[in-house]
């Protein structure tokens, strides 16, 4: 049975698509087109949760956080959800909306020079 894409949160994924925040259209943007030279999928599960974007080629997950990150009870689900995350080989990366609004060039920079460390381990 795979993890990726569980037919389950097929409808919450199509749903979290069409209602992306500004900061995740607005990366969307810059990386739908292969700009990183991979890629990249968005709203993409593996097992019960839903990445906000994810590399399969690298196994890198990015997650673009709200202020609700900022509660203990969302940064306790973050951290099951790195865990699990890692356990299954995906790294995880995560951007606050304001870094993704404010500074685009450098998040997408930054991603650029994981993906080009991970082609080449």
């Amino acid at each position: 049975m795979s993890i990726k894409n569980p037919r389950k949160t097929l409808q919450q994924r199509r749903k979290l698509r069409q209602d992306m925040t500004e900061a995740e259209e607005i990366l969307w943007e810059a990386l739908r087109r292969k700009t990183l030279g991979v890629r990249v999928k968005r709203q993409y599960g593996v097992g019960p949760y839903i990445l906000d974007f994810y590399i399969p080629k690298v196994k890198l997950a990015i997650e673009v956080d709200g202020k609700i990150h900022l509660k203990k009870v969302v940064q306790e689900k973050d951290l099951n959800r790195d865990v699990f995350l890692t356990r299954n080989g995906i790294e995880v990366i995560r951007f606050k909306n304001e870094e993704v609004l404010n500074n685009l060039e450098n998040v997408v920079s930054k991603l650029h020079r994981m993906v080009k460390r991970k082609l080449q381990l």
